[in-house]
């Protein structure tokens, strides 16, 4: 059950006048995901606007192979209008959402909020922000796939976890992080074997990698 205080943390919540938020209160709606469960995926979901309330989410692209490319991710208090192409006619391609960590979502279905971006410049300008935002992300992970050495996607991830979480240890496994890495399990497996030899990180415990040195990942960036 979506509170009033959490509508309230809706980006575009104060521009609305009341009537526009009588149609928000009635079309949102709260789900809860577990870790790994399938949020949004295919070119015919069209599930609406997107914010996280708590969590940690992934969007990535599907290959014909079946290779997942990340994306971005986003944790709380971020939003996500990818997930209503229906509504934005410029989005021609297929993403999908994908819960990192147990996660609860804020939903404004595709038809309010399209209603919304329609009479409210405010919405339609927040939609479109959001939109180029997201693009912006999607063009630096295509940059980083195509030009950057692999053993730096990982070393830059495991920088940012570190980073976002505050913590020397990162609890994935080695599926996770080639899924944030976008490469294959066992590319993931033989680089991070070099940098435990090479004294950056400690993989003695399974499903978690401690950073050991720091300085010597971003000296490979």
């Amino acid at each position: 059950m979506i509170t009033e205080k959490e509508l309230e943390r809706l980006p575009y919540w104060l521009s609305l006048n009341e009537a526009e938020r009588r149609l928000v209160r009635q079309h949102a709606a709260e789900r809860s995901c577990a870790r790994g469960e399938l949020i949004h995926g295919g070119d015919n979901d069209c599930l609406g606007m997107v914010f996280v309330l708590s969590g940690l989410t992934r969007t990535f692209v599907l290959s014909e192979e079946g290779r997942e490319v990340t994306l971005f991710r986003l944790g709380e208090g971020s939003s996500c209008v990818l997930s209503a192409s229906c509504v934005i006619s410029q989005i021609t391609f297929e993403t999908f959402m994908s819960a990192e960590q147990d996660t609860r979502l804020l939903i404004v279905g595709s038809g309010a909020f399209g209603q919304l971006a329609e009479e409210n410049l405010n919405v339609r300008c927040y939609m479109y922000e959001q939109a180029m935002s997201r693009f912006s992300d999607v063009v630096w992970a295509l940059q980083n796939v195509l030009f950057r050495r692999f053993d730096q996607r990982l070393a830059g991830f495991l920088l940012e976890e570190c980073s976002r979480t505050g913590s020397a240890e990162i609890r994935m496994t080695q599926e996770q992080l080639a899924q944030n890495a976008s490469s294959a399990r066992e590319v993931v497996a033989r680089m991070l074997k070099r940098f435990a030899a090479d004294g950056l990180v400690d993989i003695s415990r399974r499903g978690v990698i401690r950073i050991t040195n720091p300085e010597g990942l971003r000296g490979l960036l």
